[in-house]
């Protein structure tokens, strides 16, 4: 299945209490349970604007969905074609 990047431009996330990353991440397990197995939120990382999320998803029609009925800007959606870190030099 596919992996998604998702960049949400969200002015001030990196400044969130602990409390209001847990209602954001709380608000998109919710519509995630809504929208069956089929999509799955693996991890975000905040910077100081932007969150950048991974998403497994059949398509990027429903990583949209997602956003919409959660409330949270998809400002740049990206399937993952593969990765790279160090241990990619060795092989």
């Amino acid at each position: 299945m596919p992996k998604y990047l998702v960049e949400r431009e969200v002015p001030g996330a990196g400044h969130w209490t602990p409390e209001q990353r847990g209602a954001v991440a709380r608000k998109s397990n919710g519509v995630i349970r809504s929208l069956g197995p089929e999509i799955q939120w693996l991890e975000s990382f905040v910077t100081n604007d932007k969150l950048y999320c991974v998403y497994i998803a059949p398509s990027e029609a429903l990583i949209r969905e997602h956003a919409q009925k959660g409330g949270f800007p998809a400002n740049r959606i990206s399937q993952i074609d593969g990765m790279l870190d160090p241990t990619v030099a060795e092989g």
